[in-house]
């Protein structure tokens, strides 16, 4: 290993300590109750619920993914994604966090989604809270699984160590973590992670720039390829068989450009109807302490999303300008290291290790996330709900979570064993499927007060079923089954819901009277 992968090494180590840090130093405040453990007793302030959210929400994904998207086949792809990203953001802080906010705590003191939606209905045989938690549990080990291929892509690359061997290492040391600290560690070292992300983002993007003779040049080269920065087309990387992009005299070869048309847009777009239903963002709503602090907490996380969603895909154009024919770059599953790539070039060693921390930040935001989400699912929902009809001892929860926790780390690794993974498809698949199944219905739970019980759980299973069905079997067919499958499951989910609930019995007395109390009109 040469000296200057040590002193990265050094400074990622530096940085996975002080999170660890943060795990320990609220480690007995955590341990307390289930309730401390998995939503931190609704103690979140603006800037910690904020920031939280969006690092726990986007993940290695962030930067690595989506820059790899705009590096590969230009604009077009990550730039309706990122806007799609971006208003969804806003709007579900705008509508749902307030709403979600005091009808969780009105609605039998929720501290899961699965809890909230079970109570929203006054379920006794709890089959809502069956399905949301079971899903829960399917769709964040699938999300894992993207965290850990972070991990393993990462440092195989940095170091050039086996990437199975990185990823368990990775995988390992998120399980760790969430077991001493659990949600109000997993929110205070999101929000420096949040802090982290946004300066690596920035660092890059204005060395980067400045590297490639200013935003001008960046632009001027993108525009010589066909297709990269339209809106409406696709740059065509020309590979051969191996997926490798060609490359002739120094230069990277493209075909002509691909048409991105309406029905592409609109697909990409959707990306931002997943917001109303992703838990680590809800759990933030529920958790923040004060219902009046969340018109600050909005400002502040449109903000960070619209920075860190511009700079990742700019970064993406800068690393075509800069390394146009780099060899760890060419393929699609490679482009994804192309912020590894301009951080090990721009920097001196050890501020490569901090900035490329940053990478290391989001991940640890979101898996930690994703661990505690699932394995509450399970234990609190599922174990305790159901299984035990609420008498369960709350240490039996706390060690049933922790079991789960690491069978879900377990499956995912399985999930990421691929070392030609892309990031971008993995999360692409699991935010479809919790946009299409939760978003729904937590939109006309908390604004519809007519929906009941057995419309909920028929657009719960119908927008998963959707998902499935769409991905794996229909959209292989190409044409108009080419849309993200999120956009017809989130469709099919609404208007399932509409129609059972119209046909069936309106909810009882006491739970429009609760509906009214959470509208502020009673």
């Amino acid at each position: 290993m040469s000296g200057d992968t040590i002193k990265i090494l050094l400074a990622m180590i530096g940085y996975m300590a002080a999170v660890i840090g943060i795990g320990v130093y609220f480690a007995k405040r955590a341990q307390a109750n289930s309730e401390n453990y998995f939503l931190g007793g609704r103690s979140l302030g603006p800037w910690v619920a904020a920031m939280s959210a969006e690092a726990s929400d986007m993940s290695g994904w962030l930067l690595m993914g989506l820059p790899g998207v705009a590096y590969w086949c230009g604009l077009a792809d990550a730039m309706w994604t990122a806007i799609g990203l971006g208003l969804g953001t806003y709007v579900n802080w705008l509508l749902v966090a307030r709403r979600l906010r005091r009808y969780s705590a009105i609605s039998g003191d929720a501290i899961t989604v699965p809890d909230f939606l079970s109570n929203r209905f006054h379920e006794k045989k709890k089959i809502i809270m069956g399905i949301s938690a079971g899903l829960i549990l399917v769709f964040f080990t699938v999300y894992a699984g993207s965290c850990f291929v972070t991990c393993g892509k990462l440092f195989s690359t940095l170091f050039g160590v086996s990437y199975h061997t990185m990823m368990i290492v990775g995988a390992i040391f998120v399980v760790v973590y969430t077991f001493i600290g659990g949600f109000l560690a997993e929110s205070a070292s999101d929000f420096m992670q949040a802090v982290v992300m946004i300066i690596a983002l920035l660092t890059i993007l204005i060395l980067g720039t400045s590297a490639a003779g200013g935003i001008d040049a960046v632009i001027e080269n993108a525009a010589k390829i066909p297709g990269y920065l339209s809106p409406t087309a696709q740059a065509a990387p020309v590979v051969d068989a191996n997926g490798v992009q060609q490359a002739v005299n120094g230069a990277a070869q493209f075909g002509e450009a691909t048409s991105y048309g309406p029905l592409t847009i609109i697909s990409t777009l959707s990306w931002g109807l997943g917001y109303f239903g992703v838990p680590q963002v809800l759990l933030r709503f529920m958790a923040i302490r004060k219902e009046g602090e969340l018109k600050r907490s909005r400002r502040i996380a449109t903000v960070w999303v619209a920075i860190a969603l511009f700079s990742a895909v700019f970064i993406g154009m800068i690393g075509r300008a800069l390394y146009p024919t780099e060899a760890s770059l060419a393929t699609a599953s490679g482009a994804e290291n192309v912020f590894i790539v301009l951080s090990q070039g721009l920097l001196p060693a050890v501020l490569a290790g901090i900035i490329m921390a940053g990478i290391l930040a989001a991940t640890i935001s979101s898996s930690d996330s994703y661990l505690l989400i699932a394995a509450s699912a399970f234990s609190k929902n599922i174990y305790e709900g159901i299984m035990k009809k609420g008498k369960a001892d709350d240490k039996k929860v706390m060690k049933i979570s922790r079991i789960v926790l690491v069978v879900i780390a377990l499956i995912g690794m399985i999930i990421a064993w691929d070392e030609n993974s892309v990031i971008f498809s993995i999360v692409s698949f699991a935010w479809s499927g919790f946009g299409a199944t939760f978003g729904p219905i937590m939109l006309f739970s908390l604004f519809w007060k007519r929906t009941t019980r057995q419309g909920a759980i028929a657009g719960m299973i119908v927008g998963a079923a959707t998902v499935f069905i769409w991905n794996l079997g229909l959209s292989p067919l190409g044409g108009i089954f080419s849309i993200y499958e999120l956009f017809p499951g989130f469709v099919f989910s609404c208007i399932t819901i509409v129609i059972v609930s119209l046909l069936t019995e309106k909810p009882s007395k006491e739970i429009e009277e609760e509906f009214e109390r959470a509208a502020g009109r009673a």
